[in-house]
């Protein structure tokens, strides 16, 4: 800054100056020891300042569950950081804006209103980015034209209307270098000096106003935040939030969508930004539109990834079923519905091994329906199908859930009873042959079909231990060609405790 304005800012009587409260917080902000009750004593000495803060964090922008009552409350909430942060924006301000009719007072409300907007704008550009240091960034984009307002004091005759002139901030900052050789921001930098603001505040003034955007994210918010502001000050506003979107996505990777959601945030939080700051700069009509569109279309954007979502949801679900559908058809036999030859080997080796594991029997029936080559001779093969159907659903659903029925292959059956002594699965098969020998399997030319059944029943554990699988279900194959030689029509265990006549066996006999 040239050696001659400096001397003029210097020597300036009526070029704002921090008040004494704006002075000790100041202080505070640089005190590494500062706490939250020092903060508090310091502001609940100025009455207007204590109400500020009581309204802000009663305010959206810290929408608390409970309503904040007093001054430690508001604090406590806020947290020291932000406290003076906010504190430093309120108190630092007062004395910028001289609230006189004069000449420059319409130019001074308009630089005020882009400071109120840019200090939202940094601040939820910060919030959209990740950023954590919110009150800091909306404390920035509000100090960063000081420099304006101390050369409309300072320079009372030159620079309002050169101000005028400027058709936008980039007109703005070439007049200054041309006429003064330097810009707003090398004077906002060297105020922040004289007042002792923290030295994050002086660096983002500082570089408010360069032409390459920082790699920093903190100091490229504050640097786009004028630029996002201009939105609300252009007289074209779609135009400048296309610079504005540019200059964001370029730098802050944000897209259309994400900047739009910027743009109504600041929409919502300038009335109560603007009441704290005694100013009511306001959301023009076609800035409002842009984000009413905005808004429209992001919320069809919403519905339609809803659809999307659930679209492809029910898709997943779809190929889920088919997938599951597929896997059970592979393990089923297509013709009765119980498990195939294929899955009982693998269901069978499971229930085996866990038997084995903690000591619990395992029994197993070998099925073989009587004659059943005579109901094909007699009736057709189509007919000898739907006894199959009929006899392996009848005999699932006569057994328990954690037992299995698998068709073995042509009219044998397998039934696997898990943790089942050979007594309770004997008295089982029975009471289920006693069923099925009084139950239709189908109708034919001369009336209903009954069918009869020999089984085997073996079981692992107990009477016998198999070496495998394997062993086990030819244990019980072998017991079903002794219940066919004995003249079908029974089951018999292994055991040789097992009587093949009994009266069970003989009742089902009689009543086939």
């Amino acid at each position: 800054m040239p050696p001659e304005l400096t001397a003029v800012l210097a020597l300036c009587r009526n070029l704002p100056s921090p008040p004494g409260i704006a002075l000790r917080i100041i202080e505070l902000a640089q005190d590494p020891e500062a706490d939250i009750t020092t903060a508090a004593d310091i502001i609940a000495i100025d009455m207007a300042l204590s109400a500020r803060m009581l309204r802000i964090a009663n305010s959206p922008l810290y929408a608390s569950r409970r309503r904040i009552e007093n001054l430690g409350q508001a604090l406590t909430m806020l947290g020291l950081n932000a406290t003076i942060s906010l504190a430093l924006g309120f108190t630092v301000t007062q004395g910028l804006l001289a609230r006189d009719s004069g000449n420059g007072h319409d130019l001074r409300e308009r630089v005020w209103r882009r400071s109120i907007l840019s200090a939202l704008a940094a601040s939820q550009l910060g919030q959209a980015r990740g950023l954590r240091r919110l009150e800091e960034l909306m404390l920035a984009g509000l100090l960063q034209d000081i420099g304006i307002l101390a050369l409309l004091q300072s320079h009372a005759d030159t620079y309002p209307p050169l101000l005028r002139e400027a058709d936008d901030n980039a007109a703005l900052l070439a007049a200054e270098r041309t006429q003064l050789q330097c810009t707003h921001a090398d004077v906002g930098t060297w105020m922040a000096g004289q007042w002792d603001l923290p030295r994050y505040l002086a660096d983002s003034i500082a570089h408010s106003e360069d032409a390459t955007l920082s790699d920093d994210h903190f100091q490229a918010c504050v640097q786009l935040s004028g630029t996002v502001a201009d939105i609300w000050l252009d007289t074209d506003p779609d135009a400048a939030r296309e610079r504005a979107l540019a200059q964001v996505h370029a730098r802050l990777g944000l897209d259309s969508a994400q900047f739009d959601q910027v743009l109504a945030k600041i929409s919502e939080a300038l009335p109560t930004i603007a009441s704290l700051f005694d100013t009511a700069p306001t959301t023009p009509t076609r800035v409002q539109l842009l984000i009413d569109h905005a808004q429209e279309l992001a919320t069809l954007r919403n519905l339609r990834q809803l659809q999307d979502a659930e679209q492809a949801r029910r898709r997943a679900d779809e190929f889920e079923a088919r997938a599951k559908r597929l896997t059970e058809q592979a393990h089923r036999d297509a013709l009765t519905g119980v498990l195939n030859r294929r899955q009982l080997e693998a269901v069978l080796e499971q229930e085996f091994l866990r038997a084995t594991r903690h000591g619990w029997p395992l029994s197993v029936a070998f099925i073989d329906l009587d004659d059943f080559k005579k109901i094909n001779d007699a009736h057709g093969h189509l007919t000898g199908d739907e006894v199959l159907r009929e006899f392996a659903g009848n005999l699932q659903g006569k057994l328990r859930t954690s037992d299995t029925v698998a068709r073995f292959g042509g009219e044998e059956f397998v039934a696997l009873l898990p943790n089942t002594t050979e007594s309770v699965a004997l008295d089982v098969i029975r009471r289920v042959l006693a069923s099925i020998v009084i139950t239709p399997m189908a109708m034919s030319e001369g009336g209903p079909l009954f069918v009869t059944f020999s089984a085997g029943v073996a079981t692992q554990g107990g009477y016998e231990r198999f070496a495998d699988v394997q062993d086990l279900l030819r244990a019980a194959d072998d017991v079903l060609y002794r219940s066919k030689n004995l003249g079908r029509n029974r089951v018999i265990a292994r055991s040789p405790s097992d009587e093949p006549f009994t009266r069970a066996t003989m009742e089902s006999g009689s009543a086939a």
